[in-house]
């Protein structure tokens, strides 16, 4: 694909300066713009790449395969794809949720293209096994999927304002639910369906690249456990618990997010 349909495929915006490349990668449900009140600070220092997955935002949804996006490797293929078609070297990709892992993967497939991650809430697996706590029984899981297959408005507006954790702010989670509402349900059922049920366990030993996990408290999606694991799996990597609550730091704490992202930089080689 050449480089300006991968570019127009995902979305992709650059701003900033010429330096290092940080990419900015969306969770479940949402956008680009979930970052933008952290990515805008770095933008003086560093080139700053923002984009859409396929199927949310401006992406082209016709661009969206069943197949293909059956598992996150193909988000991750998509994720080298962009940093082939920009040029990119030694850039750090920066995800959230789900895009931890996808982000993870994609510097698996290109080790030259991605040689730092920074994890905002990552978790390999949400249902617990066997000594592997996720968070969420299979149950539970299932229950997740069959309400959101079934009124895809009303999941939306039970479930953000939980997943964000600040009760006292309701406004953000009005803008999580407002995110939700916009993505395509048909495409957002089958993302939640490789989101939930995934296992990346076995992946994270094949990680090299040098890793900050940022973990929040309250968490009901990826709880301290989760992170905590995640540390003790990937070989090259430092975890921070942060003092935001909840799944969505960077939009209920987007200073706390971005102080933490440039004391990991600050280290780089």
């Amino acid at each position: 694909m050449g480089d300006d349909l991968v570019l127009t495929r995902n979305n992709v915006s650059v701003r900033g300066s010429e330096g290092r490349a940080l990419v900015f990668a969306h969770g479940f449900g949402c956008d680009q713009h979930m970052w933008k009140d952290v990515a805008r600070k770095f933008e003086a220092d560093f080139q700053v790449v923002l984009f859409d997955h396929v199927g949310a935002g401006h992406s082209d949804l016709s661009a969206y395969d069943s197949a293909k996006y059956s598992t996150l490797n193909g988000y991750a293929s998509d994720l080298v794809e962009i940093g082939d078609a920009l040029d990119l070297r030694n850039a750090v990709v920066i995800g959230h949720s789900v895009s931890a892992m996808i982000g993870a993967l994609a510097s698996i497939k290109g080790p030259d293209l991605f040689s730092e991650i920074v994890m905002v809430g990552p978790s390999p697996r949400y249902i617990d096994d066997d000594d592997y706590v996720g968070g969420f029984s299979n149950t539970q899981i299932e229950e997740l999927i069959s309400f959101l297959d079934e009124n895809h408005l009303g999941w939306s507006a039970a479930m953000a304002p939980q997943i964000m954790g600040n009760d006292d702010r309701p406004e953000l989670g009005e803008r999580l639910t407002k995110s939700f509402c916009a993505t395509d349900p048909d495409i957002a059922r089958e993302f939640a369906r490789v989101t939930f049920y995934g296992d990346n366990r076995k992946d994270l030993p094949d990680v090299t690249a040098r890793t900050l996990i940022l973990q929040c408290q309250q968490d009901i999606i990826a709880p301290e456990v989760v992170g905590q694991y995640v540390h003790a799996k990937l070989p090259n990597s430092e975890y921070r618990l942060l003092r935001a609550t909840g799944h969505c730091p960077n939009l209920s704490a987007p200073d706390e997010v971005t102080n933490a992202i440039r004391d990991f930089l600050r280290y780089s080689n």
